[in-house]
């Protein structure tokens, strides 16, 4: 407990839950009372779109229920308003967790300089991150940053065998009451949310176990066998949970321990949502551009027709059943199944020969878990141009990648009704029916000879 009569700030942002909260106990040494605040950034919250936002302003009430009614909202300039928000209520310190992406990181530096600057020099405290393994932290022994997952996964195991959750709840600390402060900024409510045009999942930390509980219940011990089946509730769906921090990944940690296979390999997906986060740490130019360099000079199609191509991709026209059904899902749930980000993202830059990263804006429009590491080097590892990337030469077939992963056609008939009529298999490639259904398009390039055309690009290099 920190000495009497002494007052912390506890800033959310990517960690809107009250368990397992190192910032928490950070403020428990230093203060013995804390206000909890949300900044409403506008960097981040106008280029976040109506799905982020909605899910984002959903978390935010969540919480503010957790926390008896005691989260202060202010919309601002974090620079400006966090060190007036300290002042107001005589704070001597803030409480974050620490950021590794390349605008959080800027973002603290000048918050802490601006802290630092006050009359009573208010420190920021860093306590934790949103990773399993703070950025940066593991080098190879020389000191250089992996840039290959399988070296880097074998290190990240080491690390992670004692990381457990902290010991914290909303009554860890004594809030105070936002309106009893003087001064300071003007505090607003949670706006309403936006309109959005998909169905979107529960927010809130409540919600994050929930989901989290039935899902080891039910599916992690098959995970291995059925996380590539989009037809098949076979995956967490924790990955939204994780993008806002309404949960830890130290908690999903901990609930998949063991030898099995299923635990085994969700401790993988764990580890590359770590590894990602490192390689944005070091590389923060990966969010934007090629991390391979030698793909800058990789011939792409631009220009009015390859927008037009572009857009039947967006739109789930391409005429092929499982490439629409993905991008449909993503209209639908503002989510997609993993499996088919990567047969989407191959078709997109293999097949059609376009920017990687124009899929990829895309994809942080609508995903309501859209994760900058993740989103980015996700793509660049289906484009070839990343770290521990598939070899360029490795094109998904969009045919075969539906009747390998949805057998019996379920998850087609789901999102494209246009064929919801054809039984079985058969729905992969409708085209070959002796009556193809009406209102369905034709395939609008020929796989095979589009992935020639890859290749032969490639091999220009």
């Amino acid at each position: 407990m920190g000495s009497a009569d002494t007052t912390a700030v506890v800033w959310f942002r990517r960690d809107l839950r009250v368990r397992d909260q190192p910032t928490f106990l950070a403020a428990k040494e230093r203060a013995d009372r804390a206000l909890a605040l949300f900044v409403l950034d506008p960097t981040l919250l106008e280029p976040a779109g109506p799905r982020r936002t909605a899910f984002l302003f959903r978390c935010l009430r969540a919480l503010d229920e957790d926390l008896g009614g005691k989260l202060l909202v202010v919309k601002g300039d974090p620079e400006d308003v966090v060190p007036r928000i300290a002042q107001a209520v005589g704070a001597d310190s803030v409480h974050v967790a620490a950021d590794f992406g390349p605008y959080g990181r800027q973002r603290d530096e000048a918050v802490e300089k601006a802290l630092g600057s006050t009359g009573d020099g208010v420190e920021l405290v860093r306590s934790g991150s949103p990773y399993l393994t703070e950025p940066g932290t593991i080098t190879k022994s020389d000191g250089d940053p992996y840039k290959v997952f399988t070296p880097f996964s074998r290190e990240w195991t080491k690390r992670i065998q004692d990381a457990e959750p902290a010991d914290t709840d909303a009554k860890t600390l004594t809030w105070m009451d936002p309106s009893d402060k003087d001064g300071g900024p003007r505090a607003v409510k949670v706006p309403d949310d936006p309109k959005v045009d998909a169905e979107l999942p529960e927010a809130g930390e409540q919600a994050a176990h929930e989901q989290w509980e039935a899902f080891v219940d039910e599916h992690l011990t098959d995970y291995d066998d059925t996380r590539d089946r989009p037809d098949k509730p076979g995956t967490s769906r924790m990955s939204v949970h994780l993008k806002y921090g309404t949960v830890h990944p130290r908690t999903l940690l901990a609930g998949a321990r063991g030898n099995g296979k299923g635990a085994t390999s969700y401790r993988n997906e764990l580890c590359f949502r770590d590894f990602y986060g490192h390689v944005l740490w070091w590389f923060p130019r990966s969010a934007r551009e090629n991390f391979d360099p030698k793909f800058e000079k990789i011939e792409l199609d631009t220009g009015k027709a390859a927008e037009q191509k572009f857009r039947q991709w967006q739109e789930g026209r391409t005429g092929f059943p499982a490439i629409d059904a993905a991008m449909r899902q993503l209209q639908g749930e503002a989510w997609m199944h993993n499996r088919m980000r990567m047969a989407v993202a191959s078709f997109l830059v293999k097949d059609l020969h376009l920017p990687w990263w124009w899929g990829a804006k895309h994809f942080m429009e609508l995903l309501v878990d859209g994760d900058l590491a993740s989103n980015q080097h996700g793509w660049q590892w289906a484009a070839g141009t990343g770290t521990d990337a598939a070899p360029y030469f490795r094109v998904f077939n969009p045919v075969t990648q539906g009747e390998r992963f949805d057998p019996q056609g379920d998850y087609v008939r789901r999102w494209v009704p246009e064929l919801a009529d054809v039984e079985g298999k058969k729905v992969h490639q409708p085209w070959k029916l002796p009556d193809p259904p009406s209102g369905y398009p034709e395939p609008m390039v020929d796989h095979k000879a589009e992935r020639v055309e890859a290749l032969n690009r490639f091999n220009a290099l």
